[in-house]
């Protein structure tokens, strides 16, 4: 099969990798990033944005189908634009692709279908946000830009003070192009992430993972697009996951389906076990980042297989997933990032090619015979083993005798599943 990925990130880089253990599959990923060229992906210079270009390569190529990795073209109706055409692209369209671009109209959903959330209330005017926070709220609360903020549009504030400068920011300064925001309750708990990929009401759950949000070691500091991620979470149960299953992903596929929203794709539940049971923080529309590059290794079947399934409606009869270990994943960022990422070499592509452990690369650049930085995220590095203890060792090692210079990483990604 000839297939196409959108994206540049690690998430698509793991996506990419994962077809590519099917020696049959040619795959391309536009416009992908310098380090995909490494592992022998092919990289097209087309931008995720550019519907026209990107359905005239696949039609021009032959390729049998398309998946969405990131957020963005999915909210923008890239499946819709290719479906006009008749091409097939696996991802939900732009009116189910709103249960990540509107925070509001998830909630409506969750609802509907009883399941458990955070109490919330929405604002779009800053003065009305600014009352309730004054008046109603209590401390700490949660505020969300309804809308795409790359992972970076939730915040938990600690005191009146810090929360009034956050709507601020989003409501009078537009933050993320930020026009309503969402002020929830804050739950306390264990956060885990759970994936499915849906069939319109059928769907087939990933293992849990669970992702590093924040910056600094023992979850301090802003939060970023995820710092590093571990599968599956040994500290959540499988009955817990099974709950999670039948609390939250199943209604929520049904009461979609209810709806006429004929959902096909990725679906991602942000779940939190607190001690009133499980609660969903958010629904994304897509893989998870950096869930993914830790759930896809993980894969036994063929990924291209459930795919060509989905696309074609059929039944799949069984996923099947390595049960024993764990695979942990460790994003190296920029010095600076999230706020003001600083750039610079990374190191001589040698030294990333003779890495003994995988490698999803994100936003870097190659120049001449080094790689460089070209965003916040540069890259993750993954491993399978037998024990967090003997992941973590093998991954810390191995990110040590890359280029320290201008690399940030935390060094407890996996504390929470011992």
């Amino acid at each position: 099969m000839k297939i196409l990925v959108v994206g540049s990130g690690a998430r698509e880089d793991a996506i990419c990798k994962s077809l590519l253990k099917n020696d049959d599959n040619t795959v391309f990923c536009a416009p992908g990033n310098d380090g995909m060229k490494l592992s022998g992906i092919k990289t097209i210079s087309i931008n995720e944005d550019e519907f026209d270009h990107l359905t005239n390569f696949v039609q021009t190529n032959n390729i049998d189908y398309t998946i969405v990795g990131p957020e963005e073209p999915l909210v923008n109706g890239i499946v819709d634009f290719f479906k006009e055409r008749k091409l097939k692209i696996f991802g939900p369209n732009k009116l189910a692709a709103q249960v990540e671009g509107s925070k509001t109209f998830t909630k409506k959903v969750m609802a509907d279908a009883n399941i458990p959330t955070a109490k919330y209330r929405e604002f779009t005017d800053l003065e009305s946000a600014v009352e309730y926070l004054t008046v109603e709220a209590s401390f700490p609360t949660v505020i969300k830009a309804d809308g795409l903020a790359a992972g970076k549009g939730v915040y938990i504030v600690q005191d009146l003070n810090e929360a009034l400068e956050v709507v601020s920011e989003l409501l009078d300064g537009h933050k993320f192009n930020t026009k309503r925001v969402v002020i929830e309750e804050y739950l306390d708990g264990e956060e885990f992430s759970l994936m499915a990929f849906v069939d319109h009401k059928r769907f087939y759950p990933m293992p849990l993972a669970q992702d590093y949000k924040k910056i600094f070691e023992d979850d301090k500091g802003p939060n970023t697009g995820g710092m590093g991620a571990v599968c599956p979470v040994n500290n959540i149960s499988d009955d817990i996951r099974q709950m999670a299953i039948d609390q939250v992903l199943k209604p929520f596929v049904h009461q979609l389906y209810q709806e006429n929203i004929k959902y096909t794709g990725i679906l991602y539940a942000g779940l939190i076990l607190t001690k009133d049971g499980i609660k969903v923080i958010e629904f994304n529309a897509r893989f998870g980042d950096p869930e993914t590059e830790v759930v896809l290794p993980r894969l036994k079947s063929d990924l291209s297989d459930i795919f060509v399934k989905i696309l074609n409606h059929k039944k799949i009869a069984e996923i099947n997933w390595e049960t024993k270990g764990l695979n942990l994943g460790v994003f190296a960022v920029s010095q600076g990032y999230p706020q003001q990422p600083i750039f610079g070499s990374l190191g001589k592509v040698a030294d990333f090619k003779n890495c003994p452990l995988t490698i999803n690369f994100a936003g870097v650049r190659k120049q001449d015979d080094e790689l460089i930085s070209n965003g916040g995220r540069l890259y993750l590095m993954q491993t399978q083993a037998d024990s967090l203890s003997h992941a973590q060792a093998d991954i810390y090692q191995n990110l040590q005798r890359m280029n320290q210079e201008n690399i940030f990483y935390r060094r407890d990604i996996g504390k929470n599943s011992i």
